[in-house]
């Protein structure tokens, strides 16, 4: 009898094909046309998107994806695709790990459909956000039901919604930040996450508990699934790990779009204040983010570094994303296991 396997499907948000214009339009196109991403009518989204956003942001993107390209390719494509192999590789034959991209390719689609060509009897989905947010990992789980919803045989599929708070995950990033600790002092750690629209909070709120405020201090049952609250707490997690002390270290957001109020305190405005404070030399951590990308390399990396240097900071380094060290992907292969 044949052995019966399991599917693994690790999915990020995506990247364009090209770091040339049209190719970024089009993966703006996709990403922003999004319910999840964008919450307002779709008429609206539309023009928005269509009209402004894609039209005129696409030149500027497309400079910025230049910098940011390797031989390989876009580092978030070539990293997952690492991943998967290690990943696979780690978990040996009773499993097929296959990986896809919520916006451009390969597509969820193409991914599923190489699981449903290996005959998987069950699916877990690892969407690679570790807090939850509906316009990540929610947008990943509603697209893979619409997906499996047209097959005729639809396997039982578990979805991973968040590990925040998993050991190795907590291990393999505070170990990044260590070893450049160990090179050099720092006065001031500051642990930058990408930041959602206030109101995409506020919709998934229990009841009144969302208050944009203290009460993200502690992470609890109303509150699991609230963006800001856990990526509080997966800063709290890391200053433990890193032996930090209050008042050592900042958790910020980053990369607002719009004139809508987005969750703070804003990273761009945050960095500004630490040089007068005293603080001079800043370690910088994105742990919303598992491979290196624009939002990394080139917004916290050289734009954040740029206005630090300005407002009177000395040095301003990046902690590199887990890409393929060897602890994140033991962390993904407990998390399989466990499911």
């Amino acid at each position: 009898m044949q052995q019966e396997k399991t599917g693994v499907l690790i999915v990020n948000q995506g990247t364009p094909d090209s770091p040339e214009t049209p190719d970024v339009r089009k993966y703006l196109r996709e990403f922003l046309m999004d319910e999840r991403v964008i919450d307002i009518p779709y008429p609206l989204r539309w023009l928005l998107v269509n009209g402004i956003i894609a039209t005129f942001r696409a030149p500027k993107s497309a400079k910025e994806y230049k910098k940011l390209w390797e031989e390989r390719g876009s580092p978030l494509k070539f990293h997952l695709s690492d991943v998967r192999d290690l990943l696979q590789n780690s978990l040996g034959n009773e499993y097929v790990v296959a990986f896809g991209m919520r916006y451009q390719s390969p597509s969820l689609e193409t991914a599923l459909n190489e699981l449903k060509a290996a005959n998987v009897k069950r699916i877990i989905v690892i969407p690679l956000f570790p807090q939850y947010a509906s316009a990540t990992t929610g947008s990943v789980n509603q697209k893979v039901g619409e997906i499996v919803n047209k097959w005729q045989i639809i396997p039982s599929i578990t979805h991973i919604n968040q590990f925040m708070d998993h050991p190795k995950f907590i291990e393999a990033f505070a170990a990044k930040g260590r070893a450049m600790m160990e090179t050099k002092e720092y006065d001031h750690i500051v642990f930058s996450y990408h930041g959602v629209p206030e109101r995409h909070i506020k919709k998934g709120s229990v009841g009144d508990q969302c208050k944009l405020g203290n009460c993200c201090n502690a992470l609890h049952d109303k509150n699991r699934y609230c963006y800001r609250a856990q990526c509080f707490h997966t800063t709290r997690l890391l200053a433990e790990a890193l032996d930090l002390k209050e008042g050592e270290y900042t958790t910020a957001f980053q990369s607002r779009l719009g004139k809508d109020p987005w969750v703070q305190p804003y990273t761009d405005v945050v960095l500004k204040d630490l040089p007068g404070e005293g603080k001079k030399k800043v370690l910088a951590y994105s742990p919303a983010f598992i491979a290196d990308c624009l939002e990394t390399t080139l917004e916290v990396g050289e734009e954040f570094k740029e206005e630090f240097e300005e407002a009177g900071g000395e040095e301003w380094d990046l902690v590199p994303s887990l890409n393929t060290s060897e602890l994140w992907i033991d962390c993904l292969k407990e998390i399989v296991k466990k499911a």
